[in-house]
């Protein structure tokens, strides 16, 4: 691969859009700058959008139909109360246009909660999703995300950030990642780099985005390029 640029609104249009939080100062409420991050991205997917927030250890999802003003309002965004947060606006490229494909996808299991706002394409996910569903597993979308969840609750790592990375490397194709488990906020990026991913920060708090232009927006400023084949996790203990 070449030189990999960080990419302003400009440079791709309706892909689908992920956005991200790890909120160390209360002053900011995460679900507000989602919201605007969100908003940032809309020209990236205008079918659905969804936040979900983590508000000590305990999930809230929102999603809807349609643009992101449609489907928040002040007294929604106030009921989302977490320090971490994702969210997701989508473009159809994978999946019919329904309410049960909105991201992020929020799953339970054995291994704890964990949230998922995905922007790409699986080019072995008919494979995946065969093999799962031949072992019981049963979906609820037709989205490449769901296979996500599907193997990180069957991988045979206990720990579930053990488990998404060693699901990453069953998984082909070009996607960027945004995850959520009870304490961390996780980004990935696929081997060749095919779908944009940047770090930026807003004061103490650490902010993940498909785009530049959504930190423009809340006034965070950029660090880097989150790097083709690079996992990134951050939680209180900072970013590794």
């Amino acid at each position: 691969m070449g030189k990999n640029y960080h990419l302003s609104c400009e440079k791709l249009k309706e892909e689908c859009g992920i956005f991200g939080i790890y909120n160390n100062e209360e002053k900011y409420k995460a679900a507000n700058i989602v919201y605007l991050g969100l908003h940032a991205l809309q020209h990236r997917g205008q079918e659905s959008a969804g936040i979900c927030v983590n508000n000590n250890k305990k999930f809230k999802t929102h999603k809807g139909m349609g643009l992101v003003t449609n489907i928040f309002n002040t007294k929604i965004l106030n009921s989302l109360e977490g320090n971490i947060a994702i969210g997701h606006v989508r473009y159809s490229t994978t999946g019919e246009s329904a309410l049960s494909n909105a991201q992020p996808l929020l799953t339970h299991s054995i291994k704890g909660d964990l949230a998922l706002a995905h922007n790409g394409n699986l080019v072995n996910s008919v494979a995946l999703r065969a093999k799962i569903e031949s072992l019981g597993s049963i979906f609820h979308s037709t989205l490449d995300t769901e296979i996500i969840a599907h193997l990180v609750a069957r991988s045979l790592e206990d720990d579930i950030i053990d488990a998404l990375i060693q699901t990453l490397y069953q998984i082909k194709g070009a996607y960027s990642l945004i995850a959520m488990t009870k304490d961390s906020l996780i980004a990935a990026r696929d081997p060749y780099g095919f779908r944009p991913l940047s770090l930026g920060k807003l004061d103490k708090t650490y902010v993940i985005s498909s785009e530049t232009c959504a930190f423009d927006t809340i006034g965070a400023t950029f660090i880097r390029d989150i790097e083709p084949g690079e996992i990134v996790i951050i939680n209180k203990n900072g970013i590794k």
